[in-house]
């Protein structure tokens, strides 16, 4: 064995041990995002509008970053195993919460400003009775007790929870949870002082403008001690100790999105997603290994390689794995093999030419080189964008998506030729038989594109007019704001009792669906978050039912503005991305504006065929979108490669006939591609479950309408421009 084949061999063995060695156990490597393992995920915003509006910019940002702290000191005394609490633009943060199912404790427990207060409660009936009936004195506020009974509370606070230095969890006088509060030095003096001169009035405990307790001083206090008492659980008690002790937020909060994920759902995500990409898989490999032979085998090894860096590079990189990640991760395996089709493809023409099998190896390797870097290049620069602009479960499937390209190409291009420059050092002539099911055409496409044209653009135009008609029915909760709610019951429930229950709390309107495959699963959307009172609801209504929260999403109208400004801004960059690249690729825009052209129609297709089928567009389904864009330019870069090489090649053939032979030379590569990739996104239309059913009923429609595009539209583009 030559040394530099000996040194490649044993670098990949190494390389090979160590990926092994970073992922088992992979159980325990990987970490499992919100959609698989159930939490919370949260956008804030800081509210900025009660600042002087001639605060400097490095203090707002101060204030931004004091409420982070503060929020994450707060979940670790929560007891959340690997929060995750970043900053976000100007004034947003992102809190992460695994594991975390009780949203409702969540959401009081971060969001809670906690502002507390000392205020003396005037009690007497005459200027009470005057405050009830509208004329409220000056200095005074009118608020309500514990027990819904009418307050009236001097204006100014005499004492802050600056002073605070401790919030202890404590039972009060009857066994009740109850929160021991303990002040500095000096706080203990100035309490010592208010309610020596204030014996025998009220003083009220005031937390965020909410009265937890006024009672009666009847002697000064000299302890520096306080208590708040009120009707809370112990669980109450404990995370108003927990926000009393680190501190009040510097800004009030509010929630902007939020998505929460029960147990359930995600254990059902991660089998149904291992699943399809584990049925798809097996389609591909069988395929390979039946239609390549002894290529189709070395692909295969090269496959299971790349699976194997994605993962390794997943855990190096402490990356999370979320569920449109597991569909990355199969979508990946169908792209994988692209680069490994087109190689065989190229031996295979090689072959044919008389050529032997070492020089049919070099010249295949070598010529499709330059369409593998550029299908790849294009598909990458569309997932870097989801990365940048997109946010959870978006990230994650651009993160994984992106991995296990670079990973594909090292693997097919290296690894492969390596595996088999080792076997023809053993066997000289070994026979590199392959199937052709697909027979060399010599389809003259360039005659019928304008058959073609009319085609795309009839279907184009009656997808827009209905989703025109649809209007803002065309969005999801991602983009049109409002929240929906996902329960299971034991049993399936009737339609009629789930509106009669919803009618009780004022939810009458509310759309509800039942799951079609599951019908005990329950999908209630409503304008506002109502997920607590629907459950509450629920236990009343169906007692012998018992329903549990399986997700619940809500978006706020200006989150969902900001989420389709930002989705539109990715698109239009990952489009103007790629047609800068064709141009300095190709030194030719022509092919840049064609690919673009041929990208917006599959795009197009995808978002008629949504409308046509009452799918609504979130952020899962726009990421699906860009996937197409992907691979669509993907399909269409390597005819373009191919006309490139022909142009070099058949210098006396005219530009319309070199168009035409290279789609047909590259009609086989085409098409064996997609049925590669669409085995992957069947078995996950199939198998994924509903969480990625739509996502890839899109794929599945983007990824037929791109070889269509890439046959039909893209490459006959170039000759009608070229032409006038």
């Amino acid at each position: 064995m030559p040394k530099n084949l000996r040194v490649k061999f044993l670098l990949i063995s190494a390389l090979v041990i160590f990926c092994v060695w970073v992922v088992y156990p992979i159980q325990e490597k990987i970490n499992l995002g919100l959609d698989l393992q159930g939490g919370i995920f949260l956008t804030l915003h800081v509210d900025m509008s009660k600042l002087p509006k001639n605060i400097k910019e490095d203090v707002r940002s101060d204030i931004v970053d004091r409420t982070i702290e503060i929020i994450r000191k707060r979940v670790d005394q929560f007891g959340v195993k690997e929060p995750s609490i970043t900053r976000q633009g100007e004034n947003r943060i992102i809190v992460q919460l695994p594991g975390v199912t009780d949203r409702k404790r969540a959401r009081a427990l971060i969001g809670k400003t906690a502002q507390l207060e000392f205020r003396i409660v005037n009690d007497e009936d005459d200027m009470l009775r005057q405050a009830l009936e509208g004329n409220i004195p000056a200095g005074y506020l009118l608020t309500k007790d514990e027990d819904d009974k009418a307050l009236l509370l001097e204006a100014t606070a005499v004492m802050t929870g600056d002073s605070l230095a401790d919030a202890i969890v404590s039972r009060d006088q009857y066994g009740r949870p109850s929160v021991k509060l303990e002040f500095t030095g000096k706080g203990a003096t100035q309490f010592s002082n208010i309610t020596g001169a204030n014996v025998n009035k009220r003083l009220a405990i005031v937390l965020d403008n909410e009265v937890y307790s006024a009672p009666m001083i009847r002697e000064r206090i000299s302890g520096g001690n306080a208590e708040i008492t009120g009707s809370f659980s112990a669980n109450d008690a404990k995370d108003l100790s927990t926000v009393l002790r680190t501190g009040a937020l510097p800004a009030p909060i509010k929630f902007g999105e939020e998505r929460t994920v029960g147990p359930l759902l995600g254990q059902d995500s991660i089998e149904s997603g291992v699943k399809a990409t584990i049925v798809g898989g097996m389609a591909v490999i069988a395929f390979m290994a039946f239609y390549y032979f002894v290529g189709g085998m070395l692909a295969n090894i090269a496959l299971l390689l790349n699976i194997l860096l994605v993962f390794a590079a997943l855990v190096i990189m402490k990356a999370t794995l979320t569920l449109p990640g597991i569909a990355g991760i199969g979508l990946t395996i169908g792209m994988a093999v692209d680069a490994n089709v087109l190689i065989n493809e190229r031996i295979r023409e090689e072959l044919k030419l008389g050529k032997s099998t070492r020089t049919a190896i070099n010249n295949g390797y070598g010529r499709a080189f330059p369409a593998i870097v550029d299908s790849n290049v294009t598909t990458i620069i569309a997932a870097i964008l989801l990365v940048w602009l997109g946010s959870g479960p978006i990230r994650g499937f651009g993160l994984t998506l992106i991995i296990g390209l670079v990973a594909s190409m090292f693997t097919s291009i290296v690894v492969t030729r390596m595996l088999i420059d080792i076997l023809t050092l053993k066997w000289k002539n070994l026979p590199l038989k392959m199937m052709q099911l697909i027979p060399q055409s010599k389809i003259d496409f360039i005659k019928v594109r304008w058959i073609c044209y009319s085609i795309s653009i009839v279907l184009i135009v009656a997808g827009m007019f209905l989703f025109a008609q649809r209007g803002e029915d065309n969005y999801g909760i991602d983009f049109a704001g409002g929240s929906f709610q996902e329960f299971q019951f034991e049993k399936p429930v009737e339609i009629d009792r789930l509106r009669l229950a919803m009618s009780k709390i004022g939810l009458a309107d509310a759309l509800i669906q039942q799951d079609k495959k599951k019908p005990e699963v329950v999908i209630i959307r409503t304008e506002e978050d109502k997920a607590d009172a629907i459950i509450s609801e629920f236990a009343n209504s169906f007692p012998d039912n018992k329903a549990e929260v399986l997700s619940v999403e809500s978006v706020g109208p200006v989150v969902g503005r900001l989420l389709k400004k930002n989705a539109a801004i990715a698109f239009s960059l990952a489009l103007l991305s790629i047609c800068v690249y064709i141009w300095i690729r190709f030194r030719d825009f022509t092919y840049g504006i064609a690919g673009v052209v041929s990208v917006f129609h599959d795009v197009l297709v995808a978002i008629a065929f949504c409308a046509l089928t009452n799918r609504p567009i979130d952020l899962l389904i726009v990421t699906a979108f860009m996937t197409v864009a992907g691979y669509s330019i993907n399909d269409t870069i390597v005819t373009y490669d191919r006309i490139r090489e022909n142009l070099r090649l058949m210098r006396k053939t005219t530009f319309r006939d070199v168009i035409n032979i290279s789609i047909n030379q590259t009609l086989g590569r085409t098409i064996w591609t997609s049925v590669t990739t669409l085995c992957i996104v069947f078995a996950i239309y199939l198998m994924g479950g509903r969480v990625l059913h739509n996502f890839a009923f899109v794929l599945i429609i983007g990824f037929f309408s791109g070889v269509y595009s890439t046959v039909f539209i893209a490459s006959p583009l170039i000759y009608a421009w070229e032409k006038k």
